[in-house]
């Protein structure tokens, strides 16, 4: 050791030394790695915090969006019952007087030639709802006069089915037909009209049923179902612009409705008939009130008893 030099005897160092030296490297890196390992729990705790705190944030939000729209849906629902159930909605179609109802009856028989505007129509059906049922009346009279065998519960409720099935058939389908035509009327609009149009079936059926001419009903349906079908063409040709379309409206709404009240005076039975026939087989003849079973005894064998009566005397 001279010269101002520093030799380390590597052959006089101590072993442990060296020893001591990788132990404290192998300290700093296992520091080094738990500080890793902590710092990666830290992070993963605070990305499950963070998600655990959206889940939750989603789940509160879903279930406000779910409570609001249970009670959106409960309201509407509500509102939907309570307007259907309401019988206030009904009042303005049926709160009309009986002088209102009896003008509209007389004017439903008299036409009116005005086409440059739309003529009024009333949007009520309390009288027409009255007329089909007078028209359902009518015709049960007219079957229990004639001689179709039936019973009363079948028989009504085919009156019925008629008398509404033309009027609820035939104005939703003239209605569609005015939709097409681009005719100004609405469907409460067409019931009525058609539903007024009936009085001059009632007038004919109720004349015709009781006094059985043919001819008498030729000229009631000419003449009074004539006048009420030409007041409902008269609206409708007020209501239609062209000619084209003013022809193919009134013209299939007055076929109609003449070919019905020819339907019902003369075919009505027997269509009765044949459905009861198709329904529950052939009719069976109605019981007639005959005299009682008393054997037929000739004049020849009365003259023969009265002389051996005689002679016995």
């Amino acid at each position: 050791q001279g010269g101002g030099s520093a030799v380390i005897d590597m052959e006089n160092m101590d072993d442990t030394s060296g020893s001591s030296f990788e132990d404290m490297g192998e300290m700093h890196q296992r520091m080094k790695e738990e500080e890793e390992a902590e710092g990666e729990a830290g992070a993963a705790e605070e990305e499950d915090g963070e998600f655990l705190g959206m889940k939750g944030l989603r789940g509160q939000l879903g279930r406000q969006v779910a409570d609001q729209m249970w009670q959106v849906g409960k309201r509407q629902a509500s509102r939907a019952f309570s307007l259907y159930a309401n019988i206030d909605i009904l009042r303005p179609y049926f709160d009309v007087e009986p002088v209102q109802v009896r003008a509209r009856l007389l004017e439903s028989m008299i036409p009116v030639k005005m086409i440059n505007f739309p003529q009024k129509i009333a949007g009520e059906l309390y009288g027409p709802l009255m007329l089909v049922f007078t028209l359902v009346a009518i015709l049960l009279h007219g079957m229990k006069t004639s001689d179709t065998i039936i019973r009363e519960g079948t028989l009504m409720g085919t009156a019925i089915g008629t008398c509404f099935g033309y009027w609820l058939g035939v104005s939703s389908f003239i209605y569609f037909l005015a939709y097409l035509c681009n005719a100004q009327i609405t469907m409460v609009q067409m019931l009525s009209l058609l539903g007024y149009g009936l009085f001059g079936h009632c007038i004919t059926l109720f004349v015709t049923y009781n006094i059985h001419f043919h001819s008498l009903f030729y000229i009631f349906w000419l003449g009074v179902g004539g006048l009420s079908t030409l007041r409902m063409v008269a609206v409708l040709v007020s209501r239609t612009v062209g000619h084209t379309q003013r022809l193919i409206l009134c013209g299939t709404l007055a076929a109609l409705h003449m070919l019905f009240l020819l339907y019902l005076h003369f075919a009505y039975h027997k269509v009765v008939e044949g459905i009861l026939d198709t329904l529950e087989g052939p009719n069976v003849p109605p019981f007639q009130r005959v005299a009682r079973d008393i054997p037929v005894v000739s004049s020849a064998v009365l003259n023969t008893t009265a002389k051996a009566v005689a002679l016995t005397l």
